[in-house]
């Protein structure tokens, strides 16, 4: 025995509305009130409003969340390892290995030996990807406030520092 709800037909369209508009019967409104309580489904549902507008924005220097994530670590971490990398992003090594290669093609980035560890290679920006990172950043920062523009000042620091309460260790 099933317990889906049956399927409601449309109700044919009446002269009220002009055709092609939708009227309030045509779509009935989803119930999202349990979903719309959970941290996961909230923070899921903002993180995609923001990634639209940052691939929108971000297009014009060919880069994707990643990427930018990458290039930013590289640019305020000269010298960081892949091993770093991974475990400040959370990818996993053979991924990473896919991403630099993909950045040094693109001539943003190269890799030199580490000063104090023998078998690693620091990651360090070029002169163009340190001029891509810096207008990336600019940009990233403007697309933060668009995105999240009915929030106050004081209220997106507010949101970030309770997300971070998240996923940062105890004491971060």
């Amino acid at each position: 025995m099933s317990s889906a709800r049956p399927l409601r037909k449309k109700p044919a369209a009446s002269s009220a509305a002009p055709t092609g508009t939708p009227s309030a019967t045509d779509t009935p409104a989803v119930d999202t009130c349990f979903l719309r309580t959970l941290v996961g489904y909230n923070t899921r549902r903002a993180s995609l409003a923001i990634i639209e507008v940052f691939m929108e924005r971000m297009a014009v220097y060919d880069l994707k969340v990643v990427d930018f994530s990458v290039l930013s670590l590289v640019a305020h971490n000269p010298g960081v390892t892949s091993r770093e990398l991974c475990a400040t992003l959370n990818v996993l090594p053979p991924n990473m290995v896919g991403l630099i290669a993909g950045l040094e093609k693109r001539g943003l980035i190269e890799r030199r030996p580490h000063p104090s560890d023998g078998r690693a290679m620091g990651v360090h920006l070029t002169a163009e990807g340190a001029d891509l990172t810096a207008r990336a950043e600019v940009t990233a920062a403007q697309l933060e406030v668009d995105a999240t523009a009915r929030l106050t000042a004081t209220e997106r620091k507010t949101l970030i520092r309770l997300l971070q309460k998240i996923y940062l260790p105890a004491g971060a």
